[in-house]
């Protein structure tokens, strides 16, 4: 729109609403909410400040200061913000697509995966009330992770990611699912859960930097990359790829190029979480931890977002 494009937001479902997602906003993704004028917006929901950050393994734990600090923040005031600011910016709303099949399109329909049943991840979140602190805590155990950080409004939310069949042995009872992994259930102990447990899947780690490309469709946020939660980065890449899409389709600029910018600001940090993971599955994590220095793990997750 600031291109002067004109826009057309396509929204099937009730908007806004609660999503799984982690709900952490690392520092970084200032820049970009501030070019967009939603910046000043979002700091008046009181976002909760995140200064630190802990990791919980089997048989120990890495606590660290973060580099700057972070914020936390419901996706239910998040999206509500940006959806709003589209509109007042002069964006149409509808719940179907235009039947004219030549405008470029911009593809943010979430995640999708081919994993066949059995090998597939499913997400799960809640918000929980009582005491808050300032970190997100990550804890990893027969394969799952789940994040645990404040919110606005004294909030806790608890975000997790595992695989089909850790989750189908507890028939995707998620209360059974955080309260298996000791001290996760002793974090969670005196918090009070307040809504049903919010699920979605299956989910896949990949990335579209190199698919097909469709003249005239940019794939952006987790349609063109979905990124492993842990890294804290997943809001950072939706908002910076949405942006470079949004200016790409109001420029005709080629699919092929865009992609390419993408791949720019993503393609390391998506090889080094990958990595991650493998360390993580492995055991090799939790025997690395006490020498990498909390920096470095911050540092090598972020996408290189341009200032």
């Amino acid at each position: 729109m600031r291109a002067g494009a004109r826009v057309r937001l396509i929204e099937r479902s009730h908007f806004p609403r609660h999503k799984v997602c982690g709900e952490y906003l690392s520092p970084e993704i200032a820049t970009v909410l501030e070019s967009l004028g939603v910046w000043e917006r979002l700091l008046a929901c009181e976002p909760a400040p995140i200064r630190r950050f802990a990791l919980h393994f089997r048989e120990s734990e890495k606590n660290c200061r973060l580099p700057e600090a972070a914020l936390g923040l419901s996706r239910y005031c998040f999206d509500h913000i940006l959806f709003d600011q589209a509109a007042r910016l002069g964006a149409a709303v509808s719940g179907e697509a235009p039947v004219d099949g030549g405008l470029p399109v911009i593809l943010a329909h979430g995640r999708r995966s081919d994993a066949r049943r059995g090998n597939r991840l499913f997400g799960f979140k809640a918000h929980f009330s009582g005491p808050v602190n300032d970190a997100v805590e990550l804890f990893f155990f027969s394969g799952c992770y789940v994040g645990v950080n404040p919110v606005e409004n004294g909030l806790t939310n608890v975000c997790g990611l595992g695989p089909e069949s850790f989750l189908r042995a507890r028939d995707f009872e998620i209360d059974e699912v955080v309260h298996s992994f000791a001290p996760l259930g002793e974090r969670l102990r005196p918090l009070t859960r307040q809504f049903k447990w919010l699920s979605v899947g299956p989910l896949e780690f990949q990335n579209r930097f190199r698919a097909p490309v469709i003249a005239g469709c940019y794939p952006a946020g987790d349609a063109l990359s979905f990124v492993d939660p842990f890294t804290g980065s997943g809001l950072l890449s939706a908002v910076t790829t949405g942006g470079l899409a949004g200016t790409a389709a109001a420029n005709g600029t080629p699919v092929e190029k865009y992609l390419r910018e993408c791949r720019r600001c993503l393609q390391a940090p998506f090889r080094v979480s990958s990595l991650l993971r493998s360390a993580v599955g492995s055991g090799w994590a939790e025997r690395l931890a006490p020498y990498v220095p909390g920096a470095w793990l911050v540092r090598l997750t972020r996408p290189h977002v341009s200032s």
